[in-house]
């Protein structure tokens, strides 16, 4: 299904301020079907004049829809619905005629201009199932009455508020906890879900009547509020804006959306929602995560010094071969000690694997600069991208890295000068990695198979049985070998 961004560049006359004006109403419209019980269609005049586009809907939470379909797209010719036409061209909401039928249902159906500075850019139809329309109560009442004053501000002009958005995951919605306020910050109604709300803050009677900011003053403590002229602007009605508050056991978040005739402020709607519970479950998630790197971390640490006592051990050796043996493991703990280094600098458990690439590749310098004295120098470049990668395959894929390059820079070269080129091609698949020199190549009778090569084998045991993936090497072209690798995701 095409965005509204996309059916108002192929259709529609807007400016970029104009759309901007119509993704602020689309983000906050919810409130207005739930408030009006009623299906909402955006429908944007055709740049040509050849009738309305359907650029976006909303169905009620509220009521039983109007709009069994979805008409996202739709294109509708002059005549086809008049109540629009109107709208259009005498600039003004209307609600005339007879309930329309569809689908066996009747439909009460209005149209609502949407203004911005002195044009009309587009056109809400408002369409109601008569089928789930009863004698209503006070709630119903004070919804319908409220849908009315926001209706009436958008044919002003007057909203959507810049800046304000309702489709936030944490953002009250109508049902969680509705209250009306009038110009002096007074409750005319409160739902009962929103009267619930204060009665876990701890009030005992009803809100209505009562000033809602002082009324939250005498029972939020101080240092669980915000400011005060931030809360009596939000809970007065007097500004579009949000905050939360709490009284240290419950955690509400308060939404304010002033009302406003032609000439003056006469309220605002007020919606209220616990998000106690949430905000538990994001302390939880944020401990997690702190805990998790700092996990992370002290592996890094640990890793660290067993490479030190290694690198001791080492120096203390007087058989050449065993010197080297050692000095292969401090490189295969130094690359798992790096993996968790960078995963405790991250928020999540994935990495950047190209940085860590990029320094595992130092470990050619160090090898290079062992047979500098016979006159080569080895060095080393990458093409390509690995992307992010989770922390359960950057570790053993760090390893077969470091085993790969090291393999090229010791025996590839025979002493003299060389390169190794890591090459990296990332898809929804997975990863496809080479690791390629210009050295001697492979011997004549080399099989992966029969090779005895500690190295090898370790690459080939992670590749498969740690990545699932799959090993080749063979001939690079002009001279030198390539190994690559298959890495599936997941």
């Amino acid at each position: 299904m095409a965005s509204l961004s996309e059916l108002a560049q192929a259709h529609a006359d807007l400016t970029a301020d104009d759309e901007a004006l119509l993704q602020l109403l689309v983000a906050d419209w919810q409130i207005i079907a739930d408030l009006s019980f009623a299906d909402l269609v955006l429908w944007l005049p055709d740049r040509e004049g050849r009738g309305f586009w359907a650029v976006a809907q909303m169905r009620p939470t509220t009521g039983p829809t109007a709009h069994v379909d979805d008409v996202v797209g739709t294109f509708i010719p002059p005549g086809r619905r008049p109540l629009i036409d109107t709208a259009l061209a005498q600039e003004r909401v209307v609600r005339e005629g007879d309930p329309e039928w569809r689908d066996e249902v009747p439909v009460r159906v209005e149209a609502i201009p949407v203004r911005r500075g002195r044009r009309i850019i587009a056109i809400i139809g408002r369409n109601t199932n008569l089928l789930g329309v009863r004698t209503p109560s006070r709630l119903e009442l004070a919804y319908l009455q409220t849908a009315t004053d926001l209706t009436q501000m958008i044919a002003r002009g007057q909203f959507p508020y810049p800046g304000q958005r309702s489709d936030h995951t944490d953002s009250p919605r109508v049902g969680d906890g509705f209250v009306r306020v009038d110009e002096s910050g007074s409750v005319t109604y409160a739902s009962p879900n929103a009267l619930s709300v204060y009665r876990q803050l701890g009030l005992a009677t009803d809100l209505t009547g009562l000033d809602l900011a002082a009324t939250t003053r005498s029972l939020v403590p101080l240092a669980q509020r915000a400011d005060e002229e931030t809360l009596s602007a939000v809970l007065g009605g007097r500004a579009a804006r949000d905050t939360e508050i709490g009284d240290g056991s419950r955690v509400v978040i308060a939404r304010s959306i002033p009302l406003r005739d032609l000439e003056r402020h006469v309220g605002a709607l007020v919606l209220l929602r616990d998000v106690t519970d949430l905000r538990s479950r994001d302390r939880e998630l944020v401990t997690k995560d702190a805990t998790i790197r700092e996990i992370h971390h002290r592996v890094k640490n640990n890793l660290q010094t067993v490479a030190a006592l290694l690198r001791l051990q080492a120096r203390r050796m007087q058989v050449p071969e065993a010197r080297a043996a050692l000095e292969e493991a401090v490189r295969r703990v130094g690359s798992i000690a790096l993996v968790h280094e960078t995963l405790s600098q991250s928020l999540d458990e994935h990495v950047d694997f190209d940085e860590i690439a990029d320094r595992l590749r130092t470990v050619v310098a160090d090898v290079s600069s062992g047979v500098a004295s016979a006159g080569g120098v080895i060095s080393s470049s990458r093409t390509g991208s690995f992307g992010t990668v989770p922390g359960e395959v950057a570790t053993p894929l760090a390893m077969v890295l470091t085993e790969l390059v090291q393999n090229a820079a010791e025996h590839a070269f025979a002493g003299g000068p060389g390169h190794v080129e890591v090459a990296a091609t990332r898809s929804e698949t997975g990863w496809v990695v080479s690791v390629t020199d210009d050295g001697v190549g492979l011997p004549d009778d080399f099989d992966l198979d029969r090779s005895s090569s500690l190295g090898l084998s370790i690459v080939r045991t992670l590749v498969e049985s740690e990545l699932g993936g799959s090993i080749e090497i063979g001939a690079a072209s002009p001279r030198g070998t390539c190994v690559r690798l298959v890495v599936p995701a997941g």
